[in-house]
């Protein structure tokens, strides 16, 4: 997007963000590409989170007589595992999230990664589809340090989307 002249366009904080999780099969999650409600479902509190990547696997041909180069074709897209980090609260949404499926009884959900401006306007959303919880890792305990009991879970899914006012756009037009 073209910008005015004079007026400075900072990159965002990457420490103000929230993140939603809401059952896949869910009325919510069939609704959830608008932007501008999805705050009231924050389940917050994260101190990090990493994962967002996508990637083209790409197959290369070595065409017989053609020494020169080699041609390349893009084969399957494909997202990273997104990993959650978190200081210990009260609430057990994220261990119980992994536990129902130790037991059998995990049920599939969405997430939306939502990063915002200084003004607390969402600016860029992520939203990962069919998140299955494949590892929680609990805090460290040392008695000898003065650190935050941090709780992580690692979600692998099923398709990374971008969702920011310039892609809505985009789309539209």
């Amino acid at each position: 997007m073209p910008s005015i002249s004079g007026v400075r366009s900072d990159p965002f904080p990457a420490f103000r963000f929230y993140i939603t999780l809401v059952d896949s099969s869910s009325a919510l999650a069939k609704v959830m590409s608008g932007i501008s409600a999805i705050a009231n479902f924050a389940i917050g509190g994260f101190s990090e989170c990493s994962g967002l990547e996508a990637s083209v696997e790409i197959h290369e041909y070595k065409e017989g007589g053609v020494n020169d180069y080699v041609h390349k074709f893009a084969t399957r897209a494909g997202s990273s595992n997104i990993t959650l980090r978190r200081g210990v609260g009260f609430t057990d949404d994220l261990w119980l999230w992994h536990y129902e499926y130790t037991q059998g009884r995990g049920k599939r959900r969405d997430g939306i990664i939502a990063l915002q401006s200084a003004l607390g306007v969402p600016v860029k959303v992520w939203v990962f589809k069919r998140g299955i919880p494949l590892r929680w890792t609990g805090p460290s305990l040392d008695a000898t340090q003065n650190a935050v009991a941090i709780e992580a879970l690692e979600i692998t899914h099923e398709g990374l989307e971008l969702l920011s006012p310039h892609t809505v756009i985009s789309r539209a037009l």
